[in-house]
């Protein structure tokens, strides 16, 4: 296990290396354009502009500086480039300022994770649950009417727009009942119905998925030889056809915790709670690149790390995988 970690490790350092070379690509040098306009103006000079590229290190060569290397013959000076700032910016993890607001990137991620969690995390864990305790009762059923009904309804969810049960909670729940309040992050309360209704949104989704998962282990050779043992088929489910669901049921869970950081994006606006998701569409709003990049950097990087973590889990969870 160590010498397969260690090897799954050391493949994760290539991948990083890729991200960041295209998240540089695609922001930075867009950004070396943009950034002079949005934060001195169309009027400023060639040599504030300048100055200002230097400060937010868009000044120089892309990715080498050959000039620079056979000048000192060091290393250090053939990455003294755009690129070669990013990833000291990386390994810092000081992403420089806000084109926009001028405060620190990495404090606004930082003060940003909170609230993103505070609403994800519950969403994605009773999401989780009730899903998986639909598709159990959907596949105990299977076939008859109240698996048929629940196929139904999960396909029915699925149709609507994520935007029509926000207005719906909104108008119906916060606006005329008066139940929850409409907007804001000061309390517990406040986060209710966003949960709600990003539960209700999602349920259909997974319950579809997890059913799928369970009716194709039911339909194995393990499971006829537990019911020729004379296992009973709550026995058979729980015990069998759950446990050897695990692995599609761990890869989605696993590789759905990253984005967990991101937060939702239309919730956090709809409800004005100051989460990631609420300042990545402000800066996308304002062009505030230095923003946008570390938000999606920072997401790139625990996604790897996810299916890192997967991986490891699948060998643990089933013996059958081989360490390789």
């Amino acid at each position: 296990m160590l010498a397969y970690v260690i090897r799954r490790v050391l493949y994760v350092i290539p991948v990083v290396l890729g991200v960041a070379l295209i998240t540089f690509t695609l922001f930075h040098i867009v950004g070396a354009e943009t950034a002079p306009a949005l934060i001195l103006g169309k009027n400023a000079t060639p040599q504030a502009i300048t100055e200002l590229k230097k400060q937010l290190g868009l000044w120089g060569p892309l990715f080498l500086n050959w000039d620079a290397w056979r000048e000192s013959g060091s290393v250090p000076a053939l990455f003294d480039s755009q690129f070669g700032h990013y990833l000291k910016q990386i390994v810092t993890f000081d992403f420089g300022r806000s084109w926009a607001t001028q405060q620190k990137i990495s404090t606004l991620i930082l003060a940003g994770v909170l609230p993103s969690l505070s609403l994800t995390v519950p969403i994605f864990v009773i999401d989780l649950l009730l899903a998986i305790a639909i598709a159990l009762v959907a596949a105990f059923y299977r076939n008859t009417w109240l698996d048929r009904s629940i196929v139904v309804l999960a396909v029915m969810g699925m149709s609507v727009s994520y935007l029509v049960y926000i207005l719906l909670g909104q108008y119906l729940l916060a606006y005329r009942l008066e139940l929850f309040p409409i907007w804001g992050y000061e309390a517990v309360r406040y986060l209710v119905l966003p949960v709600v209704i990003g539960v209700i949104s999602g349920l259909g989704s997974g319950v579809r998925f997890y059913r799928t998962v369970m009716l194709d282990e039911v339909y194995q050779d393990y499971v006829r030889t537990a019911f020729a043992k004379g296992q009973t088929e709550r026995a058979v489910l729980f015990r069998h056809v759950l446990k050897n669901a695990m692995i599609p049921i761990l890869t989605s869970v696993v590789l759905s915790i990253p984005f967990l950081y991101t937060g939702n994006l239309l919730l956090e606006n709809f409800f004005g709670i100051p989460g990631l998701g609420y300042l990545s569409i402000e800066a996308i709003n304002s062009s505030d690149f230095p923003v946008i990049k570390a938000v999606v950097f920072v997401g790139s990087i625990l996604y790897v790390l996810a299916t890192l973590v997967t991986d490891i889990c699948y060998a643990l969870v089933d013996p059958r995988i081989k360490l390789r």
